[in-house]
């Protein structure tokens, strides 16, 4: 990977993204231009953890055709820190995380943990996590849709398909295995 040297280099990257990616970072483009890349890192950071729950969502919804209420209240209400998400990623989907995958936004992680906490991270290790979380969510893109044909990061229309959800009663097993508490 190469480090772009300034935001307008960050920018080209994501024009050179697939669609859905480049259409759900819309404002990464603005805030590169306008703010401290303090600011886009967060934004992407936020950005990240909502296409991981709907990963988990739409995994529970599809997949195990859990009720689509109970999934989301079970999403909302648990909390699901850096190495739960990975847990439950294993047990929704079936396959361990990417590696490869995965290693993208542990290097963004590590200077996001630096800015969080108010320590110092240079300019250069800031666009080069902004793009690792680009390249994360090309690859979680092509990930999850091998497996469940869905893209977390991008429009989720239609991701269930025809499929008819359990009822309540068995959904909330269903979650209760996975490790949900409702």
């Amino acid at each position: 990977m190469s480090i772009p040297g300034s935001w307008k280099g960050i920018v080209n990257r994501l024009n050179d993204s697939p669609k859905h990616v480049r259409e759900y970072f819309p404002y990464l483009p603005g805030l590169l231009k306008d703010y401290p890349l303090d600011v886009s890192i967060s934004y992407l950071f936020g950005m990240v953890e909502l296409a991981q729950n709907k990963s988990l969502y739409c995994g529970m919804v599809k997949l195990h055709s859990v009720d689509k209420d109970l999934a989301r209240k079970a999403v909302d209400l648990h909390p699901i820190f850096r190495s739960d998400f990975r847990q439950f990623y294993e047990t929704i989907f079936g396959k361990k995380p990417n590696e490869t995958t995965f290693g993208k936004l542990k290097d963004a992680e590590a200077v996001r943990d630096l800015i969080v906490h108010g320590k110092h991270a240079s300019e250069s290790n800031k666009r080069r996590a902004i793009v690792c979380i680009i390249e994360f969510a090309e690859g979680f893109n092509e990930d999850v849709n091998k497996i469940a044909g869905f893209q977390p990061f991008g429009d989720l229309r239609g991701f269930k398909g025809r499929g008819q959800p359990l009822d309540k009663s068995t959904s909330r097993w269903i979650l209760k295995g996975m490790g949900f508490k409702l």
